[in-house]
């Protein structure tokens, strides 16, 4: 059975995983046996990062810096790893940012950032770590979604419909790159403790209403996700495609 999850010989690339949920992702898919590629904008933060990882865990840990919003940095970053590391075997789009303002008050250009960075990015380096996955027939890509894939709260216009769009976004790449032996999955997480959450985790209504929320009684921790994530990259999930997996201790299963 452990075969199943055995990560072994494979390349993954986490995108936004210099710190935070994509830094303790790249970290289970190291436990699992995998390489990995930590990525960011800043080329001294993701080397700190990349030295810290592979001394605590002794795992094979490399950095690529790019902009997933451009185009020709992602072109160009995704052929320099596979050409000088190796083919890319899972895809971990994970790069996101938030933004909490009344849709009334919401700029053009805070809007544009959340689709660019959220929806775009996934589907610019997507598209070009796909190319080669299509060719060699395998490879596996996780989105990753959130609970406001489905729901919505006042306040988050443009990330609910970010992340609502990457979750069509991950069928539509299903559809298309499944018959050529791509598995393309989402993990949704639900409210998940960070340094990004914690005005929200100290503040004790919102809290509470988290708590009363979730049927598990509790907010999700990044270690959460890691199982799941590990799953959705190893031989386990290989008749699994096109699906939103949501982490989120039953929130979205009751109203």
């Amino acid at each position: 059975m452990t075969s199943l999850f055995d990560l072994t010989g494979r390349l993954a690339l986490v995108t936004g995983s210099g710190k935070g949920i994509g830094a303790r992702l790249a970290e289970g898919l190291v436990a699992a046996g995998a390489a990995v590629v930590l990525n960011g904008r800043d080329e001294a933060a993701l080397e700190a990062a990349r030295d810290d990882l592979a001394e605590r865990t002794g795992g094979t840990v490399h950095t690529s810096a790019f902009d997933v919003t451009d185009e020709a940095a992602v072109d160009a970053a995704i052929t320099r790893v596979e050409r000088g590391i190796g083919p890319i075997d899972v895809l971990v789009n994970n790069t996101g940012v938030q933004h909490r303002e009344p849709m009334l008050e919401v700029s053009l250009d805070n809007w544009q950032r959340l689709l660019d960075t959220n929806l775009t990015g996934a589907f610019l380096v997507g598209r070009a770590v796909a190319r080669s996955m299509v060719e060699r027939g395998r490879g596996k890509i996780v989105n990753i979604c959130s609970v406001q894939s489905w729901l919505a709260r006042p306040g988050i216009a443009g990330y609910a419909a970010s992340k609502g769009g990457l979750a069509m976004l991950t069928r539509t790449m299903c559809a298309e790159w499944a018959p050529a032996g791509i598995n393309v999955n989402a993990l949704a997480p639900g409210y998940v403790v960070t340094e990004l959450t914690k005005a929200l985790v100290e503040d004790p209504e919102f809290d509470a209403w988290i708590r009363g929320r979730t049927p598990a009684g509790r907010w999700a921790r990044v270690d959460d996700l890691v199982g799941t994530l590990v799953w959705l990259a190893a031989p386990a999930s290989d008749f699994v495609n096109g699906q939103v997996v949501a982490v989120d201790g039953g929130l979205t299963a009751v109203i």
